[in-house]
């Protein structure tokens, strides 16, 4: 069996979208996933399974029929974790506050011509690096006065995000890999 993480996007979010932890594992055991673990309350699940297609369709669906709402669900398997860890550019600054970092996951791959468009426009102290499903994100005066947010990306490139900080994202890859 493989180890996953789903990402979900705007749950419990200024009283949004509320879903309980508990109540999130119950609704991935209906759907026959094996050793559930949320973490936090904004919607990290740790499951395994042996069958990784559909997977963030099957739960956004499940929690659509269960709540009557829409969660974009974003799919990342342990090796990718462990690759987005180690990949992350900003390591190698020194100079940079780790609690400054950010990670966005994309549903998927942005076209090229996205892409471009969005590096013609960076400019300022934060500052970011696209690869692949990723965005390596540091905001210099943290997160919540940044315009590099969810909604930024997602208008920009076309494509589902949500973004975790730094010690989330390495606990959720540390996790996922004793799993």
């Amino acid at each position: 069996m493989k180890t996953f993480l789903s990402i979900l996007r705007g749950i419990n979010v200024s009283g949004q979208k509320k879903i309980q932890m508990m109540d999130l594992k119950i609704l991935y055991e209906e759907l026959n996933f094996e050793k559930i673990m949320t973490y936090i309350q904004s919607g990290n699940v740790i499951f395994k399974n042996d069958n990784a297609k559909g997977l963030s369709k099957q739960i956004e669906l499940k929690i659509y029929e269960k709540y009557n709402f829409k969660v974009p669900v974003i799919i990342r398997t342990s090796e990718e974790m462990q690759n987005i860890i180690k990949e992350n550019p900003f390591l190698d600054n020194k100079d940079l506050d780790p609690n400054k970092l950010y990670f966005v996951f994309l549903e998927e791959k942005p076209g090229q011509a996205n892409i471009d468009k969005l590096l013609k426009n960076s400019d300022g102290d934060d500052k970011f690096y696209i690869s692949g499903k990723e965005i390596y994100l540091y905001c210099a005066d943290g997160y919540g006065k940044t315009m590099l947010t969810n909604n930024y990306f997602e208008n920009k490139l076309g494509v589902t995000a949500t973004t975790r900080n730094w010690k989330t994202t390495k606990e959720l890859a540390a996790i996922m890999f004793s799993y």
